[in-house]
């Protein structure tokens, strides 16, 4: 049985992590909030008494430790999250990173102590199955069409997102240009801005949008569109604890994708 410990316990994320993980077969070892500091989590998120009491960030590492924890799966903020998944790294525990919003230079400090602690990592900037789908696509489609298209991407999300645009888009404009060889990203538009060689990316905030993801390949005489809704985030929260689930049996030292899960 693995044992995961998820950081964020107590918001809309990790409660629906909590519950997904343990209705899996998993163990919680132990779970990690700002909130609800010493009280019980499986009381705090409603499904009653696991014996797993609420702890700090502060003592992260120590509670990895003594509790035995396989994998860590954090769905927080890039300022947290880049701060404690070092740490999960130097107690030897594997890492699932659900964040968006991380820079390169976090992405890197990470990566540095997954590969120093010889753990293993996967960090994902969507873990929707539909969504490895969805990406696979849009390489394909990158491929065939080549430079000849103009290439947008749309993505709304709720009214509550922190980050813009979305890691989603940004992993498909990353896709996309690597199969073309190299373009800009252009934010939005105003003013002034005939179109270049470029990718323009496009985020819209409303309401509750769980998250909608739509690639544009735009030709003189036609146009496909590629497009991923996500309906709940249940789709999310499945394909977390399916990665941890698999993480902690590859080998270490190394920081994995979805679609290396998915494969």
């Amino acid at each position: 049985m693995t044992r995961a410990a998820v950081i964020g316990a107590c918001g809309r994320m990790g409660t629906m992590i909590i519950r997904r993980a343990i209705a899996e077969g998993m163990e919680i070892s132990a779970a990690f909030d700002i909130v609800n500091v010493g009280k019980d989590i499986g009381e705090v998120i409603g499904i009653g008494a696991i014996g797993v009491p609420v702890s700090s960030s502060a003592d992260l590492g120590q509670v990895l430790k003594e509790s035995g924890t396989e994998v860590l799966i954090d769905f927080t903020v890039a300022p947290a999250t880049s701060a404690n998944a070092p740490v999960a790294a130097a107690a030897g525990v594997n890492l699932i990173i659900g964040t968006t919003g991380l820079s390169s230079e976090q992405k890197t400090a990470i990566t540095d102590a997954v590969i120093r602690n010889n753990v293993a990592a996967v960090i994902s900037s969507n873990y929707s199955i539909g969504v490895g789908v969805f990406f696979k696509l849009i390489k394909d489609a990158a491929s065939y069409l080549g430079n000849d298209y103009d290439v947008e991407i749309i993505e709304a999300h709720h009214n509550q997102k922190k980050d813009a645009p979305s890691g989603t888009a940004m992993t498909a404009a990353e896709i996309i240009s690597k199969e073309m060889g190299g373009k800009d990203f252009v934010f939005g538009r105003e003013g002034v801005c005939p179109r270049g060689k470029e990718i323009g990316i496009h985020a819209i905030r409303g309401g509750d949008i769980v998250g909608d993801h739509t690639v544009m390949f735009i030709g003189n005489s036609e146009r496909i569109e590629i497009r991923h809704q996500a309906h709940s985030r249940e789709i999310f929260v499945g394909g977390a604890v399916m990665a941890a689930k698999w993480v902690v049996s590859q080998k270490k030292g190394i920081v994995y994708s979805m679609s290396d899960v998915l494969q």
